[in-house]
């Protein structure tokens, strides 16, 4: 796997195989609705000033965003996780995380269409 791309194409056409497309269009859902939950969560996190909550909730989304194969949204957040810039740093970086689940998913949809 190429770790500039953004979709992990091995595990999704596994997926496709042993899952089903409508299997994978109930996960890609399922990700959308727990991923707006995370990123306020990581929100409020920072505007308390929270490591243990950043931490937390990163590693939730982490782990969310890989086991739906979206490669660049799991490698930002391994990063993520273990930051301990500051927390106007961190804000910055949500920005950046939010744009790249946003491009992710969308090429997750395109790639499910065909």
């Amino acid at each position: 796997m190429n770790k500039n791309e953004q979709l992990d194409l091995n595990l999704l056409g596994d997926y496709l195989t042993n899952l089903g497309k409508p299997t994978l269009v109930k996960m890609i859902a399922l990700y959308e609705q727990q991923v707006a939950l995370y990123l306020q969560n990581i929100e409020q996190a920072i505007a308390d000033e929270s490591q243990s909550l950043w931490q937390e909730h990163c590693h939730k989304m982490k782990g969310a965003a890989g086991s739906v194969g979206l490669t660049q949204v799991h490698l930002l957040l391994v990063t993520l996780e273990k930051s301990t810039e500051s927390f106007a740093t961190k804000a910055a970086e949500l920005d950046k995380l939010k744009s790249l689940n946003k491009k992710a998913t969308a090429e997750f949809q395109q790639w499910l269409s065909k």
